[in-house]
């Protein structure tokens, strides 16, 4: 069957959705809604779209950031349903690790080429904002030019009210004392009937949002994100972008959209709420392509996790409209004590290689998205292997052949036509 025969198959409607996010319209909530839920036919152009989409927005460049993840206590009281990390302090497993400790590891990062570190943690009920300020001070002292990713809008709302200072200038005292960026994590899913189940001791949606917005207004940028695979539903989703889109169209200090799939096997959620064990694929590619055509052109950055799909199906995230691989990490624990088991850690040539065997271009970033290196040849397989023992290289050796020209990247792009399919619009 040619494609042209396969697109008989495609809703004259879900075409007209696409094309207009193709010419960069805004969609509405219940178009983002149809996209995810395409199947088949649909399916396939809604992917094949989207990465039509990313190589206006973006280009071939898939980039990735050097960077360590600091949890630095488990110690939590939210109880919130989907998380397997918490503990509380009286249980065996409970940890704080020490200012000297954070500082240490935030060391070996900087020595392995780390441009970032991310620092984030339960909410310990023993702690008050001098603990987070102390955190950003010992990082600055030690590492000047070390770009600090921390706290979300869930240990700001926590840390701000032990400080008793209104919300902007407490932002700015963490902004003072280093804080280049905060994560934004701590969304879940922007719906407060939902939260009820989710986390009902956290922060609610506007809450979330007014801490961010004050973040992004004192020149503190974030990411966001969603989480998804568990109770919720397309509408859910589509509301959530929306509320992403909107506040981005008011601020622009939103570096880039993450989904964060659900990891349910050690969660309160899964194992008593009955939520779904996970996302499916289906899922994941279409939540990836959706946002691409739903956030463009106000958030150009889309991520895939690799920690959460593994880095296979965040390849095929890299042909769904994602242009960002995300980062090293060093250290993962809150998707690991969840039930994850795709590692904590990929190095920087692992990543390039993923990258190269999709026919995409690695570049190094930083935090903001600031292109720090390209890398417009492959790696020899000694350079990798001196790699693993020796830890990040600044610069591998390289050969001349391109991966694009290999046979595996032809092959892959053969299977998925993109030109072919988007001309189905026309």
């Amino acid at each position: 069957m040619t494609w042209w025969k396969f697109s008989t198959q495609v809703d004259p409607d879900f075409a007209a959705i696409v094309d207009a996010a193709l010419e960069k319209r805004d969609l509405r909530v219940e178009q983002a809604e149809r996209l995810l839920t395409a199947r088949d036919a649909e399916f396939h152009l809604l992917l094949a779209a989207a990465d039509a989409a990313r190589k206006e927005d973006c280009g071939d460049d898939v980039s990735y950031v050097v960077n360590r993840n600091i949890n630095w206590t488990n110690v939590c009281y939210r109880g919130c349903s989907f998380c397997g990390f918490s503990r509380y302090k009286h249980e065996a497993e409970a940890y704080e690790i020490s200012l000297e400790q954070i500082v240490a590891k935030a060391s070996e990062a900087v020595a392995r080429g780390a441009t970032e570190v991310c620092i984030q943690g339960g909410i310990h009920p023993n702690r008050t904002h001098e603990t987070y300020l102390a955190i950003l001070s010992a990082i600055k002292k030690a590492h000047p030019s070390l770009h600090i990713h921390a706290f979300s809008p869930e240990e700001i709302d926590f840390s701000q009210q032990k400080s008793g200072m209104p919300l902007r200038e407490y932002l700015l005292l963490l902004k003072a004392s280093g804080l280049g960026s905060i994560p934004g994590t701590g969304a879940e899913v922007l719906d407060d009937a939902l939260r009820e189940t989710l986390a009902p001791r956290k922060l609610g949606t506007q809450r979330w949002i007014e801490i961010v917005r004050a973040a992004h207004e004192v020149g503190l940028p974030s990411s966001s994100t969603l989480l998804y695979g568990h109770i919720e539903t397309p509408a859910h989703v589509a509301r959530h972008l929306e509320i992403l889109r909107t506040l981005q169209k008011e601020t622009g200090g939103f570096t880039e959209f993450v989904p964060l799939g659900f990891i349910h096997t050690n969660t309160k959620l899964f194992q008593e709420f009955g939520a779904r064990p996970g996302s499916s694929m289906l899922e994941d590619l279409r939540l990836l392509a959706t946002a691409r055509l739903f956030l463009r052109p106000w958030i150009r950055n889309v991520q895939v996790s690799w920690v959460k799909m593994g880095p296979k199906l965040a390849q095929m995230g890299l042909l769904a409209g994602a242009n960002d691989f995300g980062g090293t990490l060093m250290e993962e624990s809150i998707s690991k004590l969840a039930g994850a088991g795709h590692g904590e850690c990929l190095e920087p040539h692992e990543i390039r290689t993923y990258i190269r065997e999709v026919g995409r271009m690695p570049v190094e970033r930083n935090t903001l998205y600031r292109i720090l290196r390209r890398f417009e040849e492959t790696e020899t397989k000694v350079a990798a292997a001196d790699s693993v023992a020796e830890g990040f290289p600044q610069q591998s050796n390289s050969e001349k052949s391109h991966v694009a020209e290999s046979a595996e990247a032809k092959t892959l792009a053969s299977a998925f036509p993109i030109a072919n399919a988007v001309e189905l619009l026309g």
